[in-house]
């Protein structure tokens, strides 16, 4: 349901500006409200569930738990424990030209940050921006997305329970409103979803130069190495692709197989659904699609490739599929052609296609005709073909012999490239990026600098001559 569009967001910014700017928050605070926040998601984690599930249609409850319950909570513990050491002013070494002086680092919150979060996981793409940005000394304004208002009102409730509006702030609305919101000059503004949408948000935030953070997607591959066993890959890739029936960000998009092992991987993964979603038109595992556009647009995809001399193949058969239920069933694509809309765009949905090929160079070679992608998969315990692939190709992040796990490692920075992204988080890395890093020189009583200003002299003539010689 779109907001009313009384709704005066530039006054909102402000009174969050002045309240921050009266009071920011210190170590103390902000500890404070991480720990009421993580009591509160705790809480009312069921009702969560439940907002999600009704969103969804149909939404793995486990699946929930985990991507939009463990993560998060994990985000906060790893922050808190952390947040001290961060936030210490670290001193660095003055050059010596300027000897006595002496430099350090301090680390101060930016202002107001906004944050605008996608559907797919409403609440861990929500939650986990806004603790790094409250770790870092921020107010926050949030924007989720119009496509789960039920999680958006859960979101609301909560964040009224644990925050005052002037310092955590949910508006809840449509594209128009976001539009509006993107175009707020933001301290720092946080985007996670679709590319072409996220061209938008630099093109809103551009005029007030605002900083950001971007998360985008893409088309992220995975690749088999020849002598790799094909039922794990094929374990490790269905789960990573059908999680949230695909619905990720960091799914593998394609997986480039060598040809002799293509009728493998299909049988391997057709083993994998089947073990996985017993009873499939029942099982409770497994996540309906956000909506009918999405679902359509899914079709649409697969329609389209089949046409153009496409095998496409329906796990676990082709009654699997439900569109009155929004059950998209997990589906191969063998022969699609290169320049189809099913190689082209992030497919976001349960299709997977296999892409043969020959040699390692001619898998690298197709990896780079496509853009920078948000992660890169490989298959392999050569860690000299490992490191090979690793140095031809450049990713938003790399999981080797696994798929999606190193989102949810807190010591490494999550982030895309070119039209996958911009910026990093999770962790220090979220830290940083919400905070100045302010430097600061402190000048000594007697300075050594005091030799190079005029009037220039022999010694000034000598030093000089010296340093450029």
């Amino acid at each position: 349901m779109e907001t009313k569009p009384t709704i005066d967001l530039s006054a909102l910014l402000e009174r969050q500006r002045k309240a921050w700017s009266a009071n920011p928050p210190d170590r103390a605070q902000r500890m404070a409200d991480m720990a009421a926040l993580r009591e509160a998601v705790v809480r009312r984690m069921p009702a969560l569930v439940a907002a999600m599930q009704a969103d969804f249609g149909h939404r793995s409850r486990h699946e929930s738990l985990i991507s939009d319950g463990v993560i998060v909570l994990q985000e906060i513990d790893h922050v808190r424990k952390h947040l001290r050491r961060w936030m210490r002013p670290k001193r660095r070494f003055a050059d010596w030209l300027f000897w006595p002086a002496r430099t350090e680092l301090q680390y101060r919150a930016v202002g107001v940050v906004g944050i605008i979060s996608p559907w797919n996981y409403p609440v861990n793409l929500g939650l986990v921006p806004l603790v790094t940005a409250i770790a870092a000394g921020n107010h926050v304004m949030l924007k989720p997305s119009e496509y789960t208002p039920h999680t958006s009102r859960a979101l609301t409730e909560l964040f009224a329970e644990v925050f005052p509006p002037e310092r955590v702030s949910v508006v809840e609305g449509g594209a128009e409103l976001a539009a509006r919101f993107a175009a707020l000059p933001f301290d720092h503004l946080f985007f996670t979803g679709s590319t072409a949408v996220g061209r938008k948000v630099m093109a809103a935030a551009a005029p007030n130069l605002t900083p950001l953070t971007l998360e985008l997607g893409g088309k992220s591959p995975a690749i088999i190495a020849a002598d790799y066993p094909i039922e794990t890959a094929a374990a490790r890739i269905a789960a990573g692709k059908f999680f949230n029936a695909g619905q990720t960000c960091i799914a593998p998009d394609y997986v480039l197989v060598p040809r002799a092992k293509r009728d493998a991987l299909v049988d391997a993964l057709r083993q994998c659904v089947e073990r996985s979603y017993p009873d499939f038109s029942q099982n409770q595992d497994f996540t309906s699609i956000i909506n009918e556009g999405h679902f359509n647009r899914l079709r649409g995809l697969v329609d389209e490739a089949r046409a153009a001399g496409a095998r496409i193949i329906s796990l676990p058969n082709d009654a699997a599929h439900d569109p009155a239920r929004r059950r998209f069933a997990p589906t191969l694509v063998l022969d699609a052609p290169l320049d189809s809309r099913l190689m082209q765009e992030e497919i976001f949905g349960p299709v997977l296609p296999l892409v043969p090929y020959d040699t390692l160079d001619q898998a690298l070679q197709l990896i780079a005709a496509l853009p920078r992608p948000l992660a890169l998969y490989h298959f392999d315990h050569d860690r000299k073909r490992t490191r090979r692939v690793i140095a031809a190709q450049l990713a938003g992040g790399v999981n080797v012999n696994d798929c999606l796990l190193q989102f949810g490692q807190t010591h490494l920075p999550f982030g895309g490239i070119g039209p996958s992204g911009m910026g990093q988080y999770h962790g220090h890395a979220g830290f940083l990026a919400m905070s100045k890093q302010l430097p600061i020189m402190y000048q000594s009583r007697w300075p050594s600098w005091a030799l190079m200003r005029p009037p220039y002299g022999k010694l000034a003539e000598r030093l000089i001559g010296w340093l450029v010689r």
